[in-house]
């Protein structure tokens, strides 16, 4: 659907569109103050579910943008101005999520990664959560792709992982779902779930990385234990498994070395 016309079902004044980055996804304009997210052909749910993942943050004291009009065509936000990085408050805002105590792991509505859906429901083990609800279903998925690196990635999650108990995660942590705003961070494109940090760990340690002045922070509001330091690149292969369905196998090189690191 086009932007404007998902204002108009919004009831929202229209604003002359500019596109952002930040797509990869489905395609991101500006409307004066409201941002606008769309996409060509959006699985059924992915924009309610984007809403929902925001307005659970907002709830756990996370600034997010505020949600207007979400459908299955699209979402509008709030626009917020762009602003100089503030680690420590970014810090002090995810050590507060990620210390947040919920009963069980998963998430009883739809839950995406990117456009993938995941399977829903909660429960107590996380093992056994991890592996039939998050692993198998992305390496099903991308089975084909992955030649003599499948088996590998298989046998490597039928080993136990080291816990701390369930947290909320925002799920899709990289530095591009964190907007530096005026007033302080804010955090988009969530995927949200109860789930280890060591999940969000994963993905802030991936692709860069948050740089040493959060780490500095964050390490001293809530220190990581060394054993989920270690376990952090097989969480990490969740994430290159759903580069690799989306994007192909330009991301395997980068999978097989954190298999390595993992093993």
């Amino acid at each position: 659907m086009h932007p404007t016309e998902l204002l108009r079902q919004a009831r929202l004044k229209e604003y002359p569109l500019q596109p952002l980055q930040g797509g990869d996804m489905g395609q991101v304009w500006r409307a004066g103050p409201y941002v606008v997210k769309t996409h060509p052909c959006p699985p059924v749910g992915l924009f309610q579910a984007e809403a929902r993942g925001l307005f659970a943050l907002f709830q756990a004291g996370i600034r997010v943008p505020e949600v207007y009009w979400a459908s299955n065509e699209g979402l509008v936000m709030e626009y917020l101005p762009p602003g100089e990085p503030d680690w420590e408050k970014l810090a002090r805002m995810l050590a507060g999520l990620h210390r947040l105590r919920p009963p069980a792991y998963g998430w009883d509505d739809r839950v995406f990664l990117g456009r993938f859906e995941l399977p829903s429901g909660t429960q107590s083990d996380w093992q056994s959560f991890w592996l039939e609800k998050r692993i198998q279903p992305i390496l099903e998925a991308t089975w084909n792709q992955l030649g003599p690196l499948g088996p590998r990635v298989e046998a490597l999650f039928k080993e136990p992982l080291p816990q701390e108990g369930p947290a909320l995660i925002h799920g899709d942590l990289w530095q591009g779902n964190v907007l530096h705003a005026q007033g302080g961070p804010a955090l988009l494109d969530p995927s949200v779930w109860w789930g280890e940090r060591a999940v969000d760990l994963a993905m802030m340690t991936l692709f860069g990385g948050f740089p040493a002045p959060f780490w500095k922070i964050y390490r001293v509001l809530y220190p990581i234990p060394t054993e989920i330091e270690r376990a952090l690149p097989r969480y990490q292969i969740y994430y290159l498994l759903v580069h690799v369905h989306f994007f192909g196998p330009s991301y395997l090189p980068m999978l097989m070395r954190t298999l390595g690191a993992a093993s």
